[in-house]
Parts: C-alpha cells; sequence; structure tokens
C-alpha cells in the first residue's frame, strides 16, 4: 500500500468492457473482462481508484455479457469492485450554453435526416419492386429502403448523445468530477464540452497497470 493512494474516479461506459480493443491475442471478451476486473479491483485496494457505473449502464452491459454467455463468477466480481450509483441530476447543473449547442445541432441533424429522406424517395421513383437478381429476395426498393435506414441513423445519432445511458454518464462524471472511460466518440465530444477528463477504453487497463507498477508491485 502507497502512503498517499491516489483518489481518482472513473466512470465505465458499456463499450470499456465490450470493446475487442482490450484483448490480447489469446484472449476471449471473458478473459478479458476478467482481467480488467482485477486491475480494477487491485487498483481500488492498492491506489483507493474508485470505478463507479450508472445503473442504465449496468443493466445495458448485464443485457450484453449474457448474450455472450459469460459466467456468473465474472457478475460476482464485476458487482464487488465496480460501484453503481444513480447521477443526482436534480444537483447536477448544466450550463445553458451546452442546451443551446445540442438544441441547434439536433435541429441542423433533422434538416439533413429530411435530405437524406427525400434522397431515398427518388431513388425509389426509378426503382423497381424486383429482386435484385435471381438469387435475391431483396428487391431495388428494399435495397434503398435498407440503405435509407443506415444513412438516416448515421446521420442524425452519431457523435450526438442519443441515449438516456450516454447522459447519465456524463452526469455522473460530472457530479463526482470522475473521468470518463468511453469507446464512443459521441461521449468523448461531449465530455470535452462538459469539461470533462476522458479516455479511452482501450486505455484504461494499460493506465491502471502503470499506476500499479508505481506501488513496486507487477500488475496482472
Amino acid at each position: 500500500m502507497v502512503e498517499h493512494p491516489l483518489k481518482q474516479r472513473f466512470v465505465l461506459d458499456t463499450s470499456v468492457f465490450i470493446t475487442d480493443e482490450i484483448r490480447r491475442e489469446d484472449e476471449d471478451l471473458e478473459a478479458a473482462v476478467n482481467r480488467l476486473l482485477d486491475l480494477i479491483a487491485r487498483a481500488k485496494l492498492e491506489l483507493n481508484i474508485s470505478c463507479y457505473i450508472p445503473p442504465s449502464i449496468y443493466e445495458e452491459l448485464v443485457g450484453m455479457l449474457a448474450d455472450r454467455g459469460v459466467s456468473e463468477e465474472l457478475y460476482s466480481k464485476l458487482n464487488t469492485w465496480v460501484i453503481k450509483k444513480n447521477p443526482d441530476r436534480f444537483a447536477v447543473s448544466i450550463p445553458a450554453e451546452i442546451v443551446f449547442r445540442f438544441i441547434d445541432e439536433m435541429s441542423d441533424r433533422v434538416n439533413r435526416g429530411l435530405r437524406v429522406s427525400e434522397k431515398a424517395v427518388r431513388k425509389v421513383e426509378s426503382s423497381h419492386d424486383k429482386p435484385l437478381d435471381e438469387h435475391e429476395y431483396m428487391t431495388e426498393i428494399d435495397k434503398v429502403i435498407s440503405d435509407l435506414r443506415q444513412e438516416y441513423r448515421t446521420t442524425l445519432r452519431r457523435g450526438v448523445l442519443d441515449s438516456r445511458e450516454d447522459f447519465d454518464l456524463l452526469i455522473l462524471a460530472r457530479e463526482l468530477d470522475a473521468g470518463v472511460v468511453t469507446e464512443d466518440t459521441g461521449i468523448i465530444t461531449w465530455a470535452e464540452d462538459f469539461g470533462l477528463r476522458y479516455l479511452k477504453g482501450r486505455d484504461l487497463p494499460s493506465l491502471l497497470e502503470k499506476y500499479l507498477e508505481a506501488t513496486g508491485e507487477d500488475a496482472v
């Protein structure tokens, strides 16, 4: 134990655990998450570094881990070392400038979404409702609709706060004066606007390892 332990706090996004970037060459997802949680546990015990997660993101993460068939032991470790905390939405203030820019950006994105839709309608006008080839069930119109969905989603959602989970993450980090850890570029952009420290999820294991090495102990 160091004499003057660090008192850093981090708020973790789902992407921290799911991204392939935290895996070593021989690791599957469960092994990588277990190694990360072991690092988080040691950082807490030896350096007083705490990792938090909003309950909304926790539920999202648990669902994703369940889909991947991880063991019960991993859930137990997650519950032990990552602290679940709801953000205090009534106590945390947000500058009016950020709200103004959010409204302005959403208005611009809606207009761009309309242009994407108009382009798709014009494509449909010149398309035929027949298979793209004799082995395909998708028609030309189906293809236009599929492309529309993808382009519309990209235009309206990429780089913007589009879920309660994203907002909870930022508000909790602001409340705790904590660093945001995520692979989501949209969250990173808004973390900058909120004046928050941030770290890409892929960099968290190596950061904790370096902190632990400074104590004179080898990391996991």
